[in-house]
């Protein structure tokens, strides 16, 4: 079925078919002479049950998109609604229930407690918030991300591949609506990044998740339904069904050389 992935303006009520949608954020840092727009009038949508990569130079603001689509961050102004609720109404205790019980996080820097073991700190967030875990849906997580001998082992025991499973079945417990995923393969060799990218991959054509994907490297961008390229604080072109050739000649001429780890921002 064909789908349409992006948009630039955005429909009156795009809920229904899209798990993330930003109307017109803006986002600056800094007061008086020393501001900086970081993004700039950003308009888009993120489809259900799709994963999009996001791709820019350094600077561009794509990890600030992320953490104002996630709620991590306020734009300064404009609309984020996330899962049909309206992050910008939200005070904050309401912003850290919605984050922590209907999205997801996976970062580049796994974010594991060492002392706790591979069940524990999978099941951390769901114990933070009060929930109890059923014992069977740990190991059927731990299982299907091929962690189950580990579930007793510490974190610096695992490799870096298995520590970023660990993150996966973290985010994936709590089967969140959306998964924001923040340079996921950055710090793993090429063959740990395949597997991660296809545990998250699997989450979406499996699970149905939707997961909204920064990354730099166009490997990990051709797993992806569409990649949206971002310059400027804009979001420039999406480029759908993409493949690494066309998303590495893309970036190239955004001034992002293929392969190099942009900025934070």
């Amino acid at each position: 079925m064909t789908r349409t992935l992006y948009f630039s303006s955005a429909p009156k009520d795009a809920s229904p078919r899209n798990s993330v949608v930003l109307r017109d954020v803006v986002k600056v840092y800094g007061t008086g002479g020393t501001t900086a727009t970081v993004l700039d009038g950003v308009t888009v949508a993120f489809p259900r049950r799709t994963l999009t990569a996001v791709m820019g130079p350094s600077g561009s603001g794509k990890s600030t998109l992320l953490h104002c689509a996630a709620g991590l961050d306020r734009p300064t102004s404009g609309s984020v609604n996330v899962d049909g609720a309206e992050l910008t109404a939200l005070g904050e205790t309401e912003l850290t229930r919605l984050r922590r019980d209907r999205l997801g996080f996976v970062f580049q820097s796994y974010n594991l407690v060492p002392t706790l073991t591979v069940r524990q700190n999978v099941t951390l967030p769901a114990e933070l918030a009060g929930r109890r875990t059923g014992a069977e849906a740990v190991t059927r997580v731990l299982t299907r991300l091929g962690l189950a001998a580990h579930a007793d082992s510490r974190p610096a025991t695992l490799s870096g591949g298995q520590q970023q499973r660990v993150a996966i079945a973290r985010a994936l417990l709590s089967e969140p609506a959306v998964i924001f995923a923040d340079e996921p393969t950055g710090a793993l060799d090429s063959r740990s990044a395949a597997e991660v990218l296809g545990l998250l991959r699997g989450a979406v054509d499996t699970a149905g998740r939707t997961i909204v994907m920064v990354t730099h490297d166009p490997v990990a961008a051709s797993i992806a339904d569409a990649v949206v390229f971002f310059a400027d604080g804009r979001v420039v072109e999406t480029m759908p069904r993409p493949d690494a050739g066309a998303v590495a000649s893309r970036m190239a001429t955004l001034g992002a050389p293929a392969g190099t780890n942009g900025g934070r921002r």
